[in-house]
């Protein structure tokens, strides 16, 4: 099987601009590397996310405005 050089790499990424764009060629890569980080984190069960704690409350409702008598 031949090997992929530099000057394949390049001529890969200039076919890739010149198909999507320089617009969308970010976005692509982006999302290209968000999915592969999410399948090699199920793969060996990481899990970045860490549980945050529920938001503490007051025990003391907020104070209401009484009723006013008209």
């Amino acid at each position: 099987m031949p090997e992929i050089g530099i000057a394949g790499l390049i001529v890969i990424l200039i076919v890739a601009l010149l198909v999507f764009g320089p617009k969308r060629l970010p976005e692509i890569g982006r999302s290209l590397g968000k999915g592969m980080r999410e399948f090699k984190d199920s793969v060996t069960g990481q899990d970045d996310k860490a549980e945050l704690p529920p938001p503490a409350r007051d025990e003391a409702p907020p104070p209401s405005s009484p009723p006013s008598s008209s």
